[in-house]
């Protein structure tokens, strides 16, 4: 186990992976689950659904299994762990992604934070803060909490 998880982790390691287009794609989807995972940890209880959204998410947009979806979550619970700020995480996806890509990943985040069916005040101070960090316009950071909150049965706080 800890031998896969060491070969995973070295797929998305920057230094093993700043010259080829995947490695550029696996530090872009280490990144983004790095911001999925803070959302995650945001709120005091987070429980299996929100768990369960975050493997939504990043199966859905990466394209990736069951397995490489769970190892990617247990690496970027470590990364965030080990991370002093998500400064890094934000300005990579900054300088990699369109607008609309950064647009479609905050949307993936209110997706998590609605996961449970209520938005923490937590879970609303840290989108905030990642709205800033990514560059999500005023009219985008409303757009995509409605998108996200209209999915389920949402109950502030």
């Amino acid at each position: 186990m800890l031998r896969n998880l060491s070969e995973f982790f070295t797929r998305f390691t920057p230094q093993n992976t700043a010259d080829d287009a995947a490695g550029r794609s696996h530090t872009l989807q280490l990144a983004t689950a790095v911001l999925l995972v803070e959302v995650m940890r945001a709120d005091a209880d987070h429980c299996a659904v929100e768990r369960s959204a975050l493997s939504k998410v990043l199966r859905e947009r990466f394209a990736l299994t069951d397995d490489e979806t769970d190892r990617l979550i247990e690496l970027a619970q470590l990364r965030s762990t080990e991370a002093h700020d998500l400064h890094s995480f934000t300005s990579l996806l900054n300088e990699k992604l369109s607008e609309a890509e950064r647009q479609e990943i905050f949307e993936s985040l209110w997706r998590v934070a609605y996961a449970d069916g209520r938005l923490d005040a937590h879970e609303n101070h840290l989108m905030r803060r990642l709205a800033d960090l990514l560059h999500i316009r005023h009219a985008a950071f409303v757009g995509t909490k409605m998108r996200a909150a209209s999915d389920v049965k949402v109950g502030d706080g």
